[in-house]
């Protein structure tokens, strides 16, 4: 439901489209991978031949089927996304509640973008589970689909992920974790902790935006005319909080609350554009406190500005307990996107809005700056590798979604299944894995070293020069935090090319969340205005490269090393991977060298780690 981030609940996302084909191998490296020996062992449990087939159920999965009725419906006759977000939050409050044991409360939901409306007698299915468990938080995968029962049609409408937190009167709680089984579970599993990090930043994310670039609008140039007065689509509601409002503990529902939320964000729209709005995005938000029945809970929402095809919609939720309490505490914030579909069901133009003096002009700039932020998580964070430009544009607004692709592409990578061993040599074992328009490698060794060690001796980039041939040169260019740097690297010509080879590379690096899982550093290649092509080098590019690192015992490192071919480095890759040349074992047993030639250079420095 709410689209944020990779490729989770893959199987709806071929419902509008029929099923999914199968990966495609081209012809000539159908050949060279045939009779490889499979990376998983013959000797799986029967628990794990589950896992991967139709009999296994997620213990935390939920499903809701809601047939909609007219008195679930819009002016439209549409299911009201106000009644959607009620039962989507109950199925997953139910899923989450399913794997804490105790009663649960929504925490925060991440974008939502609605794909298709959906009519009255159709059918809604929403399928809710629990991605990881934290301390005593959750993150919680929901997928809605659509049904039509006549046509046997059905439609993905949205993507969903909530955080709950656990709840006990008297006892603080921890979750035990959750155990991945199946690939997705494992993907989805890996990335939540990136996601929980990108959510745990978004409010400075905004704020280092507003203070760091300049909004542009066009206030002066409008004709004054033409504009309509914010205050004029002002709204202000009261609602009475019910016991049907509330779960069993007496806090009322989340999806009450957004529902609340959505009405009066209408309202404002409708008194904008002087027709039936369509709610088209909602954006990231959390909850800042509960509420509890007997609240009463003020909605206040504006219109904060008008694009061209869209608007952007405040909503604020504050409670108060009795009619003689002048202080109101905040509950939730929100930011909806609306527009107004034609007969063609295309948006259409809306008209401009003229923000009061003082916090009008402010909200009216900070929309410009949230919708920047939108799309960067929406085209950066949520669409699919294979969609991406090899080389994203990088600058300080899109470095948090930049940061998460680049971990989330390669734990990804690192979860998938279906890797092959290819060849082993000298104790280097060299994976491969054939996935549609990719062809990836792996590489794995292990090294008598500190697994904290290894992470900071491979994490600089301009070290790797002195084991890597393929590395001339590595100059650091920006250290964007204590995690991220962006290098830029000189290779030598590959395969007869007279120019060498240069890169521009974000490197980012995380530390482990829990026991068991690896050290990372990721690779991807970005783009920088002051590092342009030159005519000195060939540009090269990376689309998904890095090392992750296990702890297999005391002073005992597997060392991982992942690289999703490029079209530039193809036939090179498979030269090495059919046995042709030895460069890759050769290079990785260069690495082994160094890590253990270096391995006491950084012991102070593993105190901080």
């Amino acid at each position: 439901m709410i689209q944020t981030v990779g490729n989770h609940l893959r199987r709806v996302d071929s419902l509008p489209s029929g099923p999914p084909g199968k990966p495609k191998n081209t012809e000539g490296l159908a050949s060279v991978f045939s009779n490889r020996t499979s990376r998983k062992s013959a000797s799986r449990t029967d628990s794990d031949n589950m896992a991967d087939g139709e009999g296994y159920r997620n213990p935390t999965e939920v499903q809701m089927s809601q047939l909609v009725l007219p008195c679930h419906t819009n002016q439209r006759g549409e299911l009201s996304v106000g009644q959607l977000l009620k039962w989507i939050d109950a199925t997953a409050c139910l899923s989450a509640e399913r794997h804490a044991g105790c009663p649960c409360v929504t925490a925060s939901m991440d974008d939502i973008y609605f794909e298709h409306t959906i009519s009255v007698g159709q059918v809604v299915n929403i399928k809710a589970k629990v991605n990881r468990a934290f301390n005593s938080s959750m993150e919680v995968g929901i997928q809605v689909v659509s049904e039509d029962l006549c046509s046997e049609k059905q439609w993905c409408v949205c993507k969903a992920l909530a955080t709950f937190v656990a709840h006990r009167e008297l006892s603080k709680v921890k979750l035990k974790p959750t155990v991945p089984r199946t690939e997705e579970e494992k993907t989805e599993h890996s990335v939540a902790a990136e996601r929980r990090r990108m959510r745990l930043v978004y409010a400075d994310t905004i704020k280092d935006l507003l203070a760091n670039c300049v909004i542009q609008d066009d206030l002066e140039s409008r004709d004054c005319s033409h504009m309509v007065p914010a205050e004029k689509t002002r709204v202000e509601s009261v609602e009475l909080v019910l016991p049907p409002h509330a779960n069993h503990q007496g806090n009322t529902f989340g999806g009450q609350i957004m529902a609340w939320m959505e009405n009066v964000a209408t309202i404002a729209a409708s008194r904008l554009c002087r027709a039936h709005p369509t709610l088209k995005t909602i954006e990231m938000f959390h909850f800042r406190g509960p509420s509890q029945v007997g609240d009463r809970l003020v909605l206040k929402a504006i219109v904060n500005n008008a694009f061209k095809h869209s608007m952007e919609v405040g909503v604020c939720v504050e409670a108060y307990r009795q009619e003689a309490e002048t202080h109101r505490r905040h509950i939730n914030s929100a930011f909806m996107t609306f527009v107004v579909l034609g007969a063609d069901d295309q948006p259409q133009m809306l008209p401009w809005i003229r923000p009061q003096p003082g916090d009008g002009e402010r909200r009216y700039r900070e929309a410009s700056a949230r919708k920047k932020i939108r799309l960067d998580r929406k085209y950066i964070v949520s669409c699919k590798q294979a969609e991406m430009p090899l080389s994203v544009p990088w600058d300080p607004s899109n470095q948090v979604y930049l940061s998460y692709n680049n971990v989330s592409s390669l734990k990804m990578l690192v979860a998938k299944d279906n890797w092959v061993l290819s060849s082993e040599s000298n104790q280097v074992r060299l994976y491969t894995l054939e996935e549609d328009k990719f062809l990836s490698f792996h590489m794995e060794m292990l090294v008598h070293v500190d697994t904290a060690q290894a992470f900071l001796l491979l994490s600089d980039l301009r070290r790797r020069p002195e084991w890597d041939k393929h590395c001339r040169s590595v100059e650091l260019v920006q250290q964007v935090d204590e995690d991220d740097a962006i290098y830029h690297v000189i290779s030598p010509a590959l395969g007869g090319d007279p120019k060498p080879q240069d890169f521009i590379i974000l490197a980012s690096r995380r530390k482990p969340c829990d026991t068991g899982e690896p050290y990372v550093i990721a690779l991807r290649s970005v783009t920088l205005p002051t590092h342009r092509e030159t005519p000195e080098y060939r540009r090269g590019e990376t689309v998904c490269s890095g090392f992750c690192f296990w702890r297999e015992g005391d002073q005992l490192t597997k060392v991982s090393y992942y690289n999703q071919a490029t079209p530039g480095v193809l036939k090179y890759v498979t030269t090495n991977v059919t046995g042709l040349s030895s460069e890759f074992y050769t290079t990785f047993k260069a690495c082994e060298h160094f890590l253990l030639d270096n391995r006491n250079d950084l012991a102070p420095s593993l105190q901080t780690l």
